[in-house]
Parts: structure tokens; sequence; C-alpha cells
């Protein structure tokens, strides 16, 4: 059947939480399930926000960079451990996200008491453990800095759990590093594989109690609107939610998967064939596009077409490829727009 609902990914390049919030519902004002706070300021660029913490923290320091590429890139900032430093004892700071999502959710309750929202869940998002790890240590310090780091973000959910009603709440976990893990991208991890990745996914998950919704973001990156590598089909990304809906012991409530906006051959999309996610696991494909002007008349009907004939019956919805963080804020309204009208030319 055609798309049928809307899925936000989290950023917004939008001044603050009250406008994203108040802008999502007015552009886009059917088929939305949960409205995330836009991701503003500090973390609008995703885990730059989390590289600021490792910067103020005890026990990390600056690493050098000039040798990173060959070739002429601008160098990823890194940190790695101070010489004797404990990773086991390092004195994490506030990572930030609980205390940003309780602010945005008092803006989100106060809205939804002047009945300016609709009745939706508030989304919070968060990075794996892994990616900000992988991102941004030295790769000698990955492995004995990951499970302290996790340790803390779990904590920091924690905090977010204890604060947010479980009736209004929706979580969702960011998985994009592992995508460049898995297809050679710009993060390399030569002791990961898709089973050591699943296995870390399936953690964050089980984090989440049943009672709040849990969903995956699988993200190639978002550079300019440049993935970090181009996927050749929707195979990494089934494999792996095949593999997190076997071995987690709970649902996972949503998946929404990268299409890049330039992709119409049946290849791409025959991967779904083998698609294993539970039947009430909700859906989403990256239809909307960054560029409409760039995107070859016709495309979105094709995507449509195709992805239909690989779900069948199966009910499913539409996002973009990665947040809106990194699109101009004067593009944002048409890119509500363009949500708001591809559910339209396929309502029945």
């Amino acid at each position: 059947m055609p798309p049928t609902a809307v899925h936000f990914n989290g950023s917004v390049n939008l001044p603050d939480t009250e406008t994203v919030f108040r802008e999502l519902v007015t552009q886009v004002p059917v088929g939305v399930r949960r409205l995330p706070d836009g991701e503003t300021g500090d973390r609008q660029n995703w885990i730059f926000f989390q590289l600021q913490k490792f910067r103020q923290t005890q026990g990390i320091e600056e690493a050098d960079v000039s040798n990173q590429f060959a070739e002429k890139r601008q160098p990823i900032p890194k940190v790695r451990l101070a010489e004797g430093a404990d990773p086991s004892l390092i004195p994490w700071p506030d990572l930030g996200y609980a205390t940003a999502y309780h602010e945005s959710f008092q803006t989100f309750q106060r809205l939804r008491k002047e009945g300016s929202l609709p009745n939706v869940r508030f989304q919070a998002q968060y990075p794996t453990p892994l990616a900000s790890v992988s991102a941004y240590f030295v790769e000698e310090d990955q492995q004995r800095v990951e499970a302290p780091y996790q340790a803390a973000l779990f904590a920091d959910l924690d905090r977010l759990l204890a604060t947010v009603p479980h009736d209004q709440l929706a979580v969702q976990w960011d998985v994009a590093v592992e995508f460049s893990i898995l297809e050679g991208g710009f993060v390399t991890a030569p002791w990961q594989s898709l089973d050591t990745i699943v296995q870390r996914l399936v953690e964050c998950v089980h984090r989440v109690p049943r009672d709040v919704p849990v969903g995956m973001h699988l993200c190639y990156g978002d550079n300019e609107h440049q993935h970090f590598v181009e996927p050749e089909s929707l195979w990494t990304q089934v494999r792996l939610v095949n593999a997190v809906t076997e071995a987690a012991e709970r649902r996972v409530n949503w998946f929404s998967f990268t299409v890049p906006q330039d992709k119409r051959e049946p290849s791409f999309f025959e991967p779904l064939g083998e698609l294993r996610a539970a039947r009430e696991s909700e859906l989403y494909f990256a239809l909307v596009p960054y560029y409409p002007a760039r995107q070859e008349p016709g495309t979105t009907d094709t995507q449509v077409r195709l992805i239909d004939e690989h779900l069948g019956r199966a009910e499913w919805g539409i996002c973009t490829e990665c947040g809106m963080a990194r699109a101009e804020q004067t593009d944002i309204p048409t890119l509500l727009e363009k949500h708001r009208e591809i559910l339209a030319a396929y309502a029945r």
C-alpha cells in the first residue's frame, strides 16, 4: 500500500524547540506519531556535541591529527586517554542529553496543554555509544573507553526515563557510524563485525523499557547531503534490521531506512524481499529529497512502486535520509511541504 505516515529523524535547522514543534505540526498535520525537539543549539551537529564533552573531561586530551589523511581532506578531531588515565575511573561530565530533553519536554507539555500539539509522543534521539567513541577517540583507545562511556550514556538515558512519563516518550537510537564501519567509510574498526555491532545495538534497544517505544534511524551520514559511502542497495540495512529483530527480546517499534534521492533501479530495493522486521514494526523510507529540483521526474513514483512490490499490504511511511539540521533554514518549509505532498499524492 502507498505511504501513510511520516517520521522525523530528529534534527531540524530552526531557531528553537518551540519553533520546531509548531512548524512540524503546522506543515505536516497528518501522519505524524512522534515529535522530536529538533536537536537545536549545541546538539545541532550530532555527535560533535559529545566531542565537546570529551574535551571537558579529566583524563582525556587532544590527539595529534596532522598525519590523519594522505589526501587533502579536513582532518577529523580526535581525543585520546591521557598518559596513565584509567578509563574505568574517568569522571564523565553531564553528557547533556537528558538535561536538554527535560527542558524540551517542558515546552512540549505546555504546547500540548494549549492545544497546539496533537496527541503524539515526545521523541528523544541518542547516538549509539559506539558512534561517539569510534568517531573521536584514537583507534588504540576505543576498546578501552567504549564500556565506561556506554555506562555514562546509558545513565543519561536513565535520567531522561526518570523525568519524562513513559506514556508520552519515545526513544530513537541513531545508527550511522556503524554503517561506516560495515561499508568501509570514514570510520574503521577492524575488530568490529556485523555480529559485534548487532550485539551493541541490542544492548541499546534493551536499555529502553518495554513501555517506551524504541526505534532505529539507519543513516549513511550527511555531509552537505553527501554520504560517507553510497549504499549500492538496501542489503546492509536489511541484514542489520533482521539481525537486531532476531536477537532483541523486545520489539523495535520503528526503523527508518536510507534511500538516496536518485535511487530508482529495482536492484536497490530487492533486499526488501528478505526483510524480517516484526509485523508491528513501523517502516519508514527516505523518499523526501533534500534537493527536489535535482531529482529526475517520476523517481518518487518508481520508489513507491518498488517498495510496495516487496512490502505488499504492509503499511509504511516516509522520512528524509538524515535529519534536517544540515539543510539551510530557508529550505525547511520546502522540505516539510514535500512530506505533505508525497502523502497527499498517494492518499486513498
